[in-house]
């Protein structure tokens, strides 16, 4: 089920950016990121009433809280709003793919924040990922 939802996952992040990019057509980066997130924070809010999974918030221990809250300003407040700059003034598949880099940053912070360990294989696959962006940074047209 895991392998299903991260396919859902990477179909809508695909096709998320093309919307993205049509819909900041003569429209302010920060406007339509407000847009964005106050839709999806109303989608959410509504979730938590139809299903109650409010009754969890008061469970949270404030350390948690913090770190969802520090999440929070880094991927939804900080990252979106320089995605959403970057997908207006910059190549589509220039911005996406170097947005969809962000694991290499999550692997090498929980090696060194979390003591995660780092396989041959990951090692090998981030090493790829940078070679593909150099490539990309390349100015060559097919």
């Amino acid at each position: 089920m895991g392998v299903l939802l991260a396919l859902l996952a990477m179909l809508c992040w695909g096709i998320a950016p093309l919307l993205g990019k049509l819909g900041l057509v003569h429209v302010h980066s920060i406007a339509a990121l407000s847009i964005r997130t106050l839709f999806a924070a109303i989608l959410i809010l509504a979730w938590n009433a139809v299903f109650g999974c409010c009754e969890h918030f008061h469970a949270i221990p404030l350390k948690n809280l913090i770190f969802i809250i520090l999440e929070a300003l880094l991927a939804t407040l900080v990252g979106d709003l320089a995605y959403f700059m970057a997908l207006k003034r910059g190549n589509i598949n220039q911005v996406t793919l170097i947005i969809s880099s962000s694991p290499i940053v999550t692997m090498l912070a929980s090696y060194v924040f979390l003591k995660v360990q780092v396989t041959y294989l990951q090692l090998i696959g981030a090493l790829l990922i940078i070679s593909g962006l150099v490539l990309v940074g390349l100015k060559f047209k097919i």
